[in-house]
C-alpha cells in the first residue's frame, strides 16, 4: 500500500510507532523527480532491498518462517513502487504480516534498519516541512475536503467528506444560469447544510489540527460567518465552482493564499527569535538545538527548507562527519525535529537563507 507524505495523521504515526515483532524492517532511500538523476533510482533501490535481505539472512535472532514472512513482505512493497511519480524519499516499512510504502517530499538518507519499531522520524520531519493545510471548497450542494502538502493538493474522504446536499428539485447549476444563486445561500435549508458540513470539519480539526483555507462563492463565504463554527477562522479564498472541480484548480486557486500566509509566518518566526535573544531563551545551531530537544527544553523550533547536516555523535557534542564515516548520522535534523514535535514544541520551516547567523536552525526555548 502506498502512502502519501499528507497522509501521515496522528492515528497513523501511532500505529507506525506501535512495538512489532522482531524485526520491524525500515528501508529508507533518497529518490529524484527529474532526469538525469532518477535513472539512479531504481538501481539504488534494488541495493537497499537486498541489503535488507542479507541483513534478515545473517541475524541470529530471525527465525526461518519469520525471515520468509519479512522477506515476502520486502518484495512485496517493491513491487507497489512507482518510481515514475517518485518525489524526494522513499520509505518502505515491512514486518512478519504486513509493509507499507511512504513517498516523501523530502530527502531522506539510505539505510536500512532492523528493530522492534518503525523508523519514523524521517517521515514526521517530511510532514512537518510539507506545511500539511486542509482545504474546504463549499458550494450550495456539495462541500468538499482538499489535503495539502508542499505543491498539491489531494481529495480526502474522510471525515464524512464530500458532504452532498439531498434535495428534491434544488439544482444550482440552473440557479447560477438565472443569476439567482446569492440567493440560495439564504434559505433555511443551506444554511441547516452548512452547519452540517461545519460539523464534521470540527470533528475533523479536532483529530487533525492544520491551518485551514476555505474557498467558495462570497454569498457562501458569508453564509459560513453567520453560521459561526469551526470554519470562521479559516483564510478565505472567494472563489466558486472548486467543491465540483479538481485538485490542480483549486491547487491555483490557494496558492496565492498560501504564499502570503508562508511570508507572514515566516516573518513572525523570525520576530520571535529576535525577541528570545533579549530574553536570553535563544538557541542556535545543530549542537545546542539537540541538547535541549532531548531536554525537552524547545518551545519555537525553526528550521531552513533543505538545511541537512552529516555529523559524528561524540557523548555530549555533535561534530561534523569524515566522508566514509561508518557511524555518522546524515539524519539528525530530522531527529531534531521529531524530538520536538514529540514534546510539544512549535516546529516552523523558513526560507533557506534565513537562519543564516544561526547556520540553518534556531530555537526559542521554555525556560
Amino acid at each position: 500500500m502506498l502512502f502519501m507524505e499528507h497522509a501521515l495523521s496522528p492515528a497513523a504515526l501511532a500505529e507506525l510507532r506501535r512495538p512489532r515483532p522482531y524485526p520491524a524492517v525500515s528501508v529508507l532511500t533518497p529518490t529524484h523527480r527529474r532526469d538525469p538523476l532518477n535513472g539512479q533510482d531504481p538501481i539504488r533501490l534494488r541495493h537497499a532491498v537486498a541489503e535488507a535481505k542479507k541483513r534478515l539472512e545473517s541475524d541470529p535472532a530471525v527465525t526461518r518462517e519469520r525471515r520468509a514472512d519479512v522477506v515476502a513482505q520486502l518484495d512485496r512493497a517493491l513491487s507497489e513502487v512507482d518510481l515514475a511519480h517518485a518525489e524526494d524519499g522513499l520509505v518502505i516499512f515491512a514486518a512478519p504480516g504486513e509493509h507499507q510504502v511512504w513517498s516523501l517530499a523530502r530527502t531522506v538518507p539510505e539505510r536500512v534498519v532492523l528493530s522492534d519499531t518503525f523508523l519514523t522520524r524521517n517521515l514526521v520531519s517530511a510532514h512537518a516541512a510539507g506545511h500539511p493545510f486542509w482545504v474546504l471548497s463549499v458550494s450550495a450542494d456539495r462541500v468538499t475536503l482538499w489535503s495539502g502538502g508542499v505543491d498539491r493538493v489531494v481529495e480526502d474522504r474522510s471525515a464524512g467528506f464530500p458532504v452532498v446536499r439531498r434535495q428534491v428539485n434544488f439544482d444550482a447549476e440552473r440557479q447560477m444560469r438565472i443569476g439567482d444563486m446569492p440567493s440560495t445561500f439564504t434559505d433555511e435549508s443551506t444554511r441547516q447544510f452548512l452547519r452540517e458540513a461545519d460539523g464534521a470539519l470540527s470533528a475533523l480539526l479536532r483529530d487533525q489540527p492544520r491551518p485551514l483555507y476555505v474557498t467558495g462563492e462570497e454569498a457562501a463565504l458569508s453564509l459560513l460567518d453567520e453560521i459561526g463554527g469551526a470554519a470562521r477562522a479559516a483564510v478565505r479564498v472567494p472563489h466558486g465552482g472548486l467543491a465540483h472541480g479538481g485538485p490542480e484548480a483549486v491547487w491555483q486557486a490557494i496558492r496565492p493564499a498560501l504564499e502570503e500566509e508562508a511570508r507572514r509566518g515566516a516573518d513572525s518566526v523570525l520576530g520571535e527569535l529576535t525577541s528570545a535573544r533579549g530574553r536570553r531563551t535563544y538557541a542556535a545551531g545543530l549542537d545546542e538545538l539537540w541538547r535541549n530537544a532531548r531536554e525537552g527544553r524547545v518551545r519555537l523550533l525553526a528550521v531552513e527548507e533543505n538545511y541537512r547536516a552529516v555529523v559524528r555523535d561524540f557523548g555530549e557534542h555533535l561534530v561534523p562527519a569524515e566522508p566514509g564515516d561508518l557511524d555518522a548520522r546524515d539524519d539528525i535534523v530530522d531527529e531534531i525535529v521529531e524530538q520536538c514535535l514529540e514534546t510539544g514544541a512549535d516546529v516552523r520551516f523558513v526560507p533557506d537563507g534565513a537562519l543564516d547567523e544561526a547556520d540553518g536552525i534556531a530555537g526559542v526555548l521554555r525556560y
